[in-house]
């Protein structure tokens, strides 16, 4: 005779089975059909829609190198994805992913190259390391506080706040640029750091690839915010404050500080987006390396429906698609931004989900996302 734990078990995993089952239908409903209607736009510019996605495939997926290739774009789409899932279970939505995640890689950078010179020694890697992407992560939490404090206090539309404050972090940005954080090489035409040093590099994980510590290491984060979110008191606050802050007060919770703190630790993995980028693969800042991350965010968060291991999966799923494009682009000779055309059809797909569910005829089984009150109200 089964026991009743013994009995209980099976249905345990089923329930979790279900539920899993319930929440990927409609993000992969939405890729079918953004693939589809993706199909329909290659053969109507004269391309083969087979050919294309086949190159897509080889080139994302299709080898080791390419592999590592679309872990490499995956990093930085995981940890800046978690940045606006994070907000988005608060309450917030997180603009300002792009200057946080520049900022960050600014900071990173100047402790990679200027530390070693300002202390008259070489810091060994086990502690040049943590402090160039410590201090990423720093910078992206003090940016990300600002508009979470205005929002709390002073009722601050945190959208509008954190698209002034990417325009701010970008032009400050390319001011250091080309101007005190230059490289001062004679041969160097662009805006760009120094080199980072030696010590403050992350290894890659295999000789011959590209694929860096840094992939795992998002991996980790994922595990620990959704350990943050369902695991711990602090990350029940900030999803109560997320889904209704009115009785998030009347329960005793301080909403503004967790307002404040949801959005500065936002920024934080936003911060370590960049820091992770100069240290584990670019050895520099240079002006422009980061454009459109912060904003392919919001669709990977949301396409991952605000999970971790959603990001995750939406992040190599995004990753594919950049990494891919070349290959696409070189057998079908169709122009690689066809792949920004089907992102921002999986980004519609999924956000007017009801679309979705008419098309397939399925019933609305659990609640939906629902972000208006980022946008202040």
């Amino acid at each position: 005779m089964q026991s009743a734990e013994e009995k209980q078990a099976p249905q345990g995993w089923k329930r979790i089975g279900r539920a899993i089952m319930d929440a990927a239908l409609v993000p992969v409903l939405a890729i079918f059909s953004a693939i589809i209607v993706g199909g329909v736009v290659i053969a109507v510019v004269g391309g083969n829609p087979f050919a294309a996605y086949l190159g897509l495939i080889q080139g994302a997926y299709g080898s080791t190198k390419a592999w590592s290739e679309t872990f490499v774009w995956a990093t930085p789409y995981i940890f800046a994805g978690l940045a606006v899932a994070l907000a988005f279970k608060g309450g917030l939505f997180n603009i300002g992913a792009e200057g946080q995640l520049a900022f960050g890689a600014v900071a990173t950078a100047w402790v990679g190259y200027a530390l070693p010179g300002m202390l008259g020694v070489e810091l060994p890697a086990i502690l040049h390391i943590p402090l160039a992407i410590g201090a990423g992560m720093l910078a992206g939490f003090l940016w990300a506080a600002i508009p979470g404090a205005l929002r709390a206090y002073a009722g601050g539309s945190e959208v509008i706040n954190t698209i002034m404050m990417n325009y701010i972090a970008l032009n400050i940005t390319s001011f250091l640029l080309n101007g005190p954080m230059k490289d001062n090489n004679p041969l160097n035409v662009i805006a760009r750091t120094p080199e980072i040093a030696e010590g403050a590099r992350i290894p890659v994980i295999f000789d011959g690839l590209r694929v860096h510590w840094g992939f795992p290491l998002a991996l980790i984060v994922a595990f620990l915010v959704w350990y943050l979110l369902w695991k711990t008191t602090f990350g029940f606050e900030i999803r109560t404050v997320g889904a209704n802050p009115d009785a998030a007060k009347y329960a005793g919770i301080n909403y503004k500080r967790v307002i404040v703190l949801t959005m500065a630790l936002s920024g934080l993995l936003a911060g370590l987006a960049g820091a992770v980028e100069v240290t584990g693969l670019n050895y520099r800042h240079e002006l422009g390396f980061s454009i459109g991350y912060g904003y392919d965010a919001i669709a990977i968060a949301l396409l991952g429906r605000t999970h971790p291991l959603g990001v995750v999966l939406a992040s190599i799923l995004f990753a594919g698609m950049r990494n891919g494009a070349t290959r696409m682009q070189f057998l079908t000779q169709i122009p690689v931004d066809i792949i920004s055309v089907i992102q921002a059809l999986i980004l519609l797909f999924v956000a007017a989900d009801a679309i979705v569910r008419y098309i397939y005829r399925i019933k609305a089984k659990e609640d939906r996302l629902v972000l208006t009150r980022g946008w202040g109200g």
